[in-house]
C-alpha cells in the first residue's frame, strides 16, 4: 500500500497514477471535504481517459476502487512508501515528516514532491534520513512522463534504487539529480517565467506577444505566462523565493508584479484570473 499526504492537484494526480498501476492508495488531508474533492478530481480525470478510449469504464471504476481517503496519518501505518504533496513551505513539510516518521513502519520510505526545497532539510526532521528522498512529479501527473528523483545528503543507495524502479514501473522516466534548491527543472524554468513577467511589467510586450514569441520562436508548447497561470502564481512565487533565499543570487529575485498578483489573489487558472482570465 502507498500513501499520499495532500489531496490537492499534485496529490490526487500521484494517487491516480499509483492506482492505475495496481497499487492500493490512501490519500490523507486535513478534512473530509478536501479528500472528497480529490476523489472527484480523480474520477473526472479517469472519465477523460475513458472518453479518449485509453481505458474502459470498468477499468476506471476498478482504479477508483483502489483509492481511499483519511484524515489520520495512522491509517497509512502499513504503507511501504508515502509521498508528501502539501504546500511549498519548509515548516509545514518538516511537521508532516516528523509525524509520519513516528507513525510509519521503520522500513517505509518517505518521499517529498517538493518543487524547490532541500531534501536534506526535510529529512533532518526524521530519524530515518537514509529513507527520505525527493520524488518530484510534473503537472498534470497522469500525463507527464518525468519524475525528478532527488537524493538528500543521507539518502541511501537502496532507497534511491527502489524509488527509481517504482517510478519506472509507473510508466514514468525518472531522472536522478543532486539536492539543490529548485533542482534542475525549476532552476531552469522559473528564471525564464520570472523574466517573462519582467518583460510584461516593463512594457516590453503584452502577455499574448510574449507567449507567442516563445511558442513560435522557441517551439514551446505553452508560453511562459500561460504556463505560470497553469502552475499557479503562488507556487511560482514560492519556488523563486526559496531559490533567491537559499542560493543568494538576484537572478532569482521575484518580479514585483508577480508578488502583486499573488497579493491580489490572482493566482492563475485555479482562481480564474492571473496573467489571463479564465
Amino acid at each position: 500500500m502507498l500513501g499520499i499526504i495532500g489531496a490537492g492537484t499534485m496529490g490526487n494526480g500521484v494517487a491516480q497514477v499509483f492506482a492505475s498501476h495496481g497499487h492500493d492508495v490512501v490519500i490523507a488531508d486535513v478534512n473530509d471535504e478536501a479528500c472528497s474533492r480529490a476523489v472527484a478530481a480523480i474520477e473526472k480525470s479517469l472519465g477523460r481517459f475513458v472518453k479518449k478510449e485509453k481505458i474502459t469504464a470498468d477499468q476506471a471504476k476498478e482504479i477508483l476502487g483502489r483509492v481511499r481517503t483519511t484524515t489520520a496519518f495512522s491509517d497509512m501505518a502499513d504503507a511501504d512508501l508515502v509521498v508528501e504533496a502539501v504546500v511549498e513551505d519548509l515548516a509545514v513539510k518538516r511537521k508532516v515528516f516528523l509525524d509520519l516518521d513516528a507513525k510509519l513502519q521503520p522500513n517505509a520510505i518517505l518521499a517529498s514532491n517538493t518543487s524547490s526545497i532541500w531534501i536534506t532539510q526535510i529529512a533532518a526532521a526524521t530519524k530515518r534520513p537514509d529513507k527520505v528522498i525527493g520524488m518530484h512529479f510534473m503537472n498534470p501527473v497522469p500525463m507527464m512522463k518525468l519524475v525528478e528523483v532527488i537524493r538528500g545528503n543521507d539518502t541511501s543507495d537502496e532507497t534511491t534504487t527502489k524509488v527509481l524502479e517504482l517510478a519506472t514501473s509507473l510508466g514514468k522516466t525518472p531522472v536522478e539529480v543532486k539536492d539543490s534548491p529548485g533542482f534542475v527543472s525549476n532552476r531552469v524554468l522559473l528564471p525564464m517565467i520570472n523574466e517573462a513577467v519582467y518583460c510584461l511589467y516593463e512594457g516590453v510586450g503584452t502577455a499574448e506577444a510574449i507567449d507567442t514569441v516563445m511558442k513560435l520562436g522557441m517551439a514551446h508548447p505553452m508560453g511562459p505566462l500561460q504556463l505560470a497561470d497553469f502552475i499557479g502564481l503562488d507556487v511560482c512565487l514560492a519556488i523563486l523565493e526559496v531559490m533567491h533565499s537559499d542560493l543568494g543570487d538576484d537572478k532569482y529575485r521575484p518580479c514585483p508584479y508577480l508578488r502583486k498578483l499573488v497579493m491580489a489573489g490572482h493566482l492563475g487558472r485555479k482562481t480564474g484570473r492571473g496573467f489571463y482570465s479564465y
